[in-house]
């Protein structure tokens, strides 16, 4: 009978089987651990975060502006969101900050104005027209644009004064002013549509003490 010959051990050790179970384990707490944990803060930092973003989007920079800063303040340890509220919040600086480059002649002032009335910022609108009426008074361009502005703002009497002195100066003002949109809120006004049906002969003078009824501001 032939015998067997031993098998020559092997000088490494055999590796041992782990069970699934305590694998499964062990990989999931590894993962656990490599997720960063959000703290409770982090949720309200970003709620209000994104009141800033709403409020950047509505163009109302002075209200993201409060609120970016307050994550900043309330939320310090939120790192990687405080990164992101420093960039829009020099955004919204950028745009409250006064402008270093300001208009200095009768066109830059127009075009200026221009700007201003066609991104609804009739204030700034109505202090580069003024300037421009105070340096050129029969400048008729000038003065429709402080008619479209203060119509804008629901200033009525305010609008048609300046509207009829444009339409003196030159009498397409009043062809104008018959389509454009922008005149929109004086249509009921009787004193408008007096100023746009009248001839330009006989434009009467313009009597800033007459009474009109001028509704309340925006």
């Amino acid at each position: 009978m032939k015998q067997r010959r031993p098998q020559p051990r092997s000088g490494k050790a055999q590796p041992q089987s782990t069970p699934a179970h305590q694998a499964s384990s062990s990989a999931g707490e590894t993962i656990s651990q490599a997720l960063p944990q959000r703290r409770s803060t982090y949720f309200e930092a970003v709620a209000v975060y994104e009141q800033g973003l709403e409020a950047l989007q509505h163009h109302d920079y002075t209200r993201a502006s409060q609120l970016f800063e307050s994550v900043l303040a309330q939320f310090p340890d939120e790192k990687e969101l405080l990164e992101r509220v420093r960039l829009y919040l020099n955004i919204c600086q950028r745009q409250v900050a006064p402008r270093e480059n300001t208009p200095q002649t009768v066109d830059e002032r127009l075009y200026a104005a221009t700007l201003a009335i066609n991104g609804g910022q009739y204030d700034q609108a109505i202090a580069h027209l003024r300037l421009v009426r105070d340096e050129d008074p029969d400048n008729d361009h000038a003065l429709y644009m402080l008619a479209v502005a203060h119509a804008q703002r629901d200033e009525h009497a305010e609008a048609v004064a300046h509207l009829e002195r444009a339409i003196a100066l030159n009498s397409e003002n009043r062809a104008l002013a018959r389509t454009d949109p922008d005149l929109e809120p004086l249509r009921d006004d009787d004193t408008f549509r007096a100023a746009l049906e009248a001839p330009s002969s006989s434009v009467r003078p313009i009597d800033r003490r007459r009474s009109i009824k001028t509704r309340t501001a925006r």
